[in-house]
């Protein structure tokens, strides 16, 4: 079928020229799929189902799927089963939020494919000049970043499938590289400011602590702040999306001490970006003033009295009770800061701020590697992609700034070597 036979002619070339630089509404609270934008539907088809973003990678087929034949096309009698059962261990290697992201860019790639007429058995495996022109014709409308996600959406797609992908890594990227370099402005995201304990104070004096959701979400705030943690891995995606084999509960808590009989208040995350089998421990311990997780914490247990089995940040709302989501939780905590007169911050900003604080306390970078979970690699680059901020508050401690500028640059000289 044409593409052509789906748009007046008319629209045609500034659709071609133009379904780029449109926006793909993230389904975060959906259960069903919502409508296609109008310059990016794509041509019906049985190997692409109508479905939700998070289910693309899934449910949407290439012409030809992953077979039971070796390199030399002979035939390997392996039971059916046994081949599903390959797609369905494979299936479950990206997060769920990367489920979504990867299938924002088969949207994409598919329309992309459908304008130029480009046929099923084209699409996968995908040619060099077909992904260089997929990504080319992205370049000054999308930003590096998004683009860079629908790149490797395309290639789990290949790789969940059993498909081959096999291109030119330099020409890839390259073409990235000159992607960033021609981002629009608008595709740029503003530097993430971190959170302080001055402006978490602040936030708690325009929340209701008495009210369900407000303690909740100022609970989740202090938790995710004092454990160095990211904000996903305290909220759910999604209101349908709770599950207690993957999200924290109130059973995930517990109270050690340490050889100088200090209380530390431990919680057990079944699920991470790094440890996605047998999850991580965070901690924290009780602080000072307004700001301490534990009395925040105390507080949300007796105003919303979460069982075991539920959610920890679970709170009761005129529907029942309710699982703390990300989107719920930014939304109030933005319009607290604005109530406060402060710019709203984004989720990252809590694990910025974090750190941040705990270095200014004298924590030491080794240390700070441990509690945040992080590899010492992505420790690196992590301190180098916020050193704007963290830099000038670093530069007050002489002895902390020799030590970041140090460990910076260590890093710096060690992938050079690579």
């Amino acid at each position: 079928m044409n593409t052509s036979s789906l748009l007046p002619r008319r629209r045609r070339n500034e659709v071609q020229e133009h379904f780029a630089s449109q926006l793909i509404q993230r389904e975060a609270t959906r259960s069903q799929p919502a409508p296609y934008s109008p310059g990016l539907t794509p041509i019906v088809s049985n190997l692409r189902p109508h479905c939700l973003a998070r289910e693309r990678l899934r449910l949407w087929r290439p012409l030809v799927s992953r077979s039971d034949a070796n390199p030399e096309g002979q035939s390997i009698s392996l039971p059916e089963a046994d081949v599903k059962r390959v797609f369905e261990v494979l299936s479950r290697a990206w997060a769920d939020g990367t489920h979504e992201t990867y299938g924002s860019g088969l949207l994409v790639y598919h329309v992309f494919c459908d304008l130029r007429n480009i046929p099923e058995s084209q699409r996968a495996p995908a040619s060099s000049i077909l992904m260089s022109s997929f990504i080319a014709s992205l370049a000054g409308s999308y930003s590096a970043s998004a683009i860079s996600n629908y790149v490797h959406g395309i290639c789990a797609w290949h790789t969940l499938h059993g498909v081959t992908w096999q291109l030119d890594k330099k020409e890839m990227d390259a073409l990235l590289k000159g992607a960033e370099r021609l981002a629009p402005p608008s595709s740029k995201r503003k530097k993430r400011r971190p959170f302080t304990v001055g402006l978490i104070c602040k936030v708690s004096e325009k929340l209701n602590l008495n009210d369900s959701f407000d303690a909740a979400v100022f609970a989740c705030l202090t938790t995710c702040f004092y454990a160095a943690a990211r904000l996903g891995e305290f909220t759910v995606p999604r209101l349908d999306s709770f599950n207690p084999t993957e999200h924290v509960t109130r059973q995930s808590l517990r109270v050690e001490k340490d050889r100088n009989g200090l209380e530390i208040t431990v919680l057990h995350l079944p699920r991470t970006k790094s440890a996605q089998v047998d999850g991580e421990d965070v901690y924290w311990s009780r602080q000072e003033g307004p700001s301490d997780p534990y009395a925040a914490l105390e507080n949300h247990l007796r105003v919303n009295e979460p069982l075991d089995n539920q959610h920890l940040f679970t709170y009761k709302h005129k529907t029942g009770l309710r699982p703390l989501t990300k989107q719920a939780f930014l939304k109030r905590i933005a319009t607290a800061a604005r109530e406060a007169g402060e710019e709203p911050l984004q989720g990252h900003g809590i694990r910025i701020g974090a750190t941040l604080e705990y270095l200014l306390r004298g924590v030491s970078f080794e240390a700070m590697k441990v509690l945040g979970r992080w590899a010492s690699d992505a420790f690196i680059r992590y301190l180098r992609k916020h050193a704007q901020i963290m830099a000038p508050y670093i530069q007050a401690n002489p002895e902390l700034h020799q030590a970041f500028s140090h460990l910076v640059m260590s890093g710096n000289s060690t992938q050079g070597r690579r």
